[in-house]
């Protein structure tokens, strides 16, 4: 078993840790307002489909409640599908400054 911090080409290090130890606000807020954005986006999307839904009869109902649950699905994906992405770069960024730190030496 691989001890804490250790693995296979994986640093544990935190990212939104600020200098002197404590949380980096300014950091996390610029990470989470992007996030924020897309599920704000999707939920505008979504929420015509669910209001006609209510409105319409019962029938087409159905329809309207299902069009509101795909794209609310297609927005967790692309949400998840950001929020990957965006830890690889950051994980990319912290592995090259550790690059770039240790080669000047």
């Amino acid at each position: 078993m691989y001890r804490s911090g250790e693995g296979p080409g994986v640093s544990l290090q935190p990212v939104f840790l600020a200098a002197d130890g404590g949380l980096d606000y300014d950091r996390i807020v610029t990470e989470v307002v992007p996030i924020a954005n897309l599920i704000l986006l999707f939920a505008a999307v979504s929420l015509p489909a669910f209001v006609l839904g209510l409105l319409v009869g019962p029938e087409l109902s159905v329809l309207f409640f299902l069009v509101g649950q795909f794209v609310l699905a297609v927005g967790v994906a692309v949400v998840l599908m950001y929020v990957i992405v965006r830890a690889l770069q950051l994980h990319e960024e912290r592995e090259s400054a550790a690059t770039d730190g240790s080669a000047d030496r």
